[in-house]
């Protein structure tokens, strides 16, 4: 089992239809959709943050925040 998560929820991401953690039997379809997740949020969301895809152990993928612009989008847990 190949899970992704995203590391913290920021206030679109919140508000958005996105699942915070999702399990795939593949590791090519958990790293596709790691991936692609962080691409469509850094697109979609309000431009406040970074996002990025990471395998942080084997199995294990992060939707990570790359940077924290100072306040943060729409109230979310951004600290």
């Amino acid at each position: 089992m190949f899970n992704v998560q995203v590391a913290e929820e920021c206030g679109c991401f919140i508000k958005s239809e996105y699942e915070r953690e999702k399990s795939f039997e593949k590791r090519d379809e958990a790293i596709l959709y790691s991936e692609s997740l962080a691409e469509l949020m850094n697109e979609e969301f309000c431009k406040k943050h970074a996002f990025s895809a990471h395998e942080v152990e084997r199995g294990q993928f992060v939707i990570a925040v790359n940077n924290k612009s100072s306040g943060c989008c729409g109230g979310g847990h951004c600290d």
